[in-house]
This record gives C-alpha cells, sequence and structure tokens, in this order.
C-alpha cells in the first residue's frame, strides 16, 4: 500500500529519534525485511521537507557529525491520522476478503 513505508517511518522516529541509517535497520529488525538505506534516506528527506520530521546534527564517535531526526508537532498529527487511515484500509480489505471466502480459505 501506498505510504506504508512514509508509516513505519513515523512510527520508528516516534518511537525513537535516529539517524537515517539506524533508522533502516531499526524498520528491517522490526519485519520489514530488507529496508536499504538507499530507500529510507530519500523518503526521510522528503517528509523533513514536508515538515513532518526535524533534523538536528549530533556529534558522531567517528566521522562527521550524524542528522538526527525527530518527529514535529505536524509530524506526530500525520502520523496519528496514517494510522487511523491504514486501521480503517485494512479492515475494509479484510471484510471484503472474509466476504469473499478467500480470507477463511487461507487462514489456518
Amino acid at each position: 500500500m501506498r505510504g506504508s513505508l512514509d508509516l513505519c517511518v513515523l512510527a520508528a522516529v516516534d518511537q525513537r529519534p535516529g539517524h537515517a541509517y539506524e533508522l533502516a535497520s531499526r524498520l528491517a529488525d522490526a519485519g520489514l525485511g530488507d529496508v536499504s538505506y538507499g530507500t529510507v534516506y530519500p523518503l526521510i528527506t522528503r517528509l523533513r521537507r514536508a515538515g513532518l520530521l526535524l533534523e538536528q546534527q549530533e556529534p558522531s564517535p567517528v566521522g562527521p557529525p550524524r542528522k538526527v531526526f525527530s518527529l514535529t508537532d505536524a509530524g506526530r498529527a500525520a502520523l496519528r491520522d496514517w494510522l487511523a487511515q491504514w486501521r480503517r484500509s485494512t479492515s475494509d480489505v479484510e471484510s471484503v476478503l472474509r466476504a469473499t471466502g478467500v480470507w477463511a480459505a487461507r487462514t489456518p
């Protein structure tokens, strides 16, 4: 579903601010499989430009400072809205699958 990765990134940042590589690792560990930095960083940039994420510099133990991302108030509101939309959408799809009998046929 379009936008589901946006929702997951905002949820991960809401749980704990982090830099792009860390967020990609946390998403993969949470069950999204092979989520690459190359996928997450452009998405984070887009969310930041939309005013949903705040970027702050944090010293790094090695190398240049890290860009650490946290939610803005608009990001928290978007997370709430997108989560509500996700719940409605998945509920609607499940209703259709149950009505067609496919859900019961595939569920152990």
